[in-house]
């Protein structure tokens, strides 16, 4: 069992975790807590941008849907008359330094999610490990709106509206702080966001959702060769056994998504951001392999005419959809 699932079972099944992991948790609240205040209190400064900077982050790790939500927020934004760009670390590349993204940049260099983001949203993209110096590279060229994705704790970058991603199944996971949990900051920082969105069918159990949430969900239709081509419809995959790739923060919700289409799948979970090889992708026979937008940029140089991408776009509800535009055009008019 690889240390990952090793947690996730402590995380998410419930078992009980080691004795040690309690008092590391402790010390990461304390560390996190004396961190945030001192921002808070202004004993450490933020940077304030000429500009509203909307943050879309969860207060777990692992994947919760915030990069589709990212997406589906600056497309919104520009249909309003704005000129946003999204800010992100660059999680997974070498590049030390601020730069903005362009669409044929190494992700070894700048990252995957960069990379994807750069072709979604067809808006600048800025990676840093220095927020704000990153964020000013968005002004520079000509974003008047800087999203902030999975920034909710850089508090290092002052912002306008903050939303929390949670997602439907795991939600909360044990409750506890890492790395007894999943928890970078405790539930009780959701109270202070603007807006609360669950990504997926709401079951019974686990942790109760706060009434306000907002439901999102993820659709795919469709899947695209990675060797060029016509996209194909993902119903025609129905009744197929694939293989099935995903190297992001929640694997098990890509493979679902597929079955739910009617897809036998053979699972090839991986971890978050994993640098892919030849040999993560081809398996020796003549199924289809299946895999997510994310890995796909890394796997241009490998793959062949049985691989495809499956990509997904956040969808809300009318009402909901138009409460959180609401709540994130309040937020840009009031800083304007």
């Amino acid at each position: 069992m690889s240390v990952q699932s090793w947690l996730n079972d402590i995380w998410y099944k419930r078992a009980a975790p080691p004795w040690w992991l309690l008092p590391l948790s402790a010390l990461y609240g304390a560390a996190s807590g004396v961190r945030r205040e001192a921002y808070a209190k202004h004993l450490r400064p933020a940077t304030r941008l000429p500009c509203a900077v909307v943050v879309v982050g969860n207060v777990s790790v692992g994947g919760t849907g915030k990069t589709p939500l990212v997406c589906w927020l600056v497309a919104r934004l520009a249909e309003l008359g704005l000129k946003p760009g999204v800010v992100t670390r660059g999680y997974g590349g070498s590049s030390r330094s601020g730069r903005l993204v362009v669409i044929s940049d190494d992700p070894d260099l700048v990252g995957d999610e960069a990379i994807l983001l750069a072709r979604r949203t067809q808006v600048p993209i800025a990676i840093g490990r220095d927020r704000p110096a990153a964020s000013r590279l968005l002004i520079g060229a000509g974003c008047n709106v800087v999203v902030s994705d999975d920034g909710l704790q850089h508090y290092a970058l002052a912002r306008d509206c903050e939303i929390a991603v949670i997602d439907a199944d795991r939600r909360l996971g044990n409750g506890r702080l890492l790395p007894a949990g999943p928890l970078r900051e405790s539930a009780a920082r959701l109270r202070s966001v603007d807006a609360i969105v669950v990504n997926g069918a709401v079951s019974n159990g686990g942790e109760p959702l706060p009434e306000s949430a907002l439901r999102m969900r993820l659709e795919a239709s469709s899947a695209v060769p990675l060797s060029g081509g016509a996209a194909k419809a993902l119903a025609e995959f129905a009744g197929q056994s694939v293989h099935a790739v995903a190297a992001i923060g929640n694997p098990q919700r890509f493979f679902n998504m597929l079955r739910s289409n009617g897809i036998e799948v053979l699972a090839h979970p991986l971890p978050d951001h994993a640098q892919l090889r030849s040999a993560d992708i081809c398996f020796g026979d003549d199924r289809p392999v299946l895999m997510t937008e994310k890995d796909a940029v890394k796997c241009g140089k490998i793959a062949g005419a049985r691989h495809w991408y499956v990509p997904v776009s956040a969808v809300f509800e009318q009402s909901d959809s138009q409460a959180l535009l609401g709540i994130v055009s309040k937020a840009i008019q009031e800083r304007a």
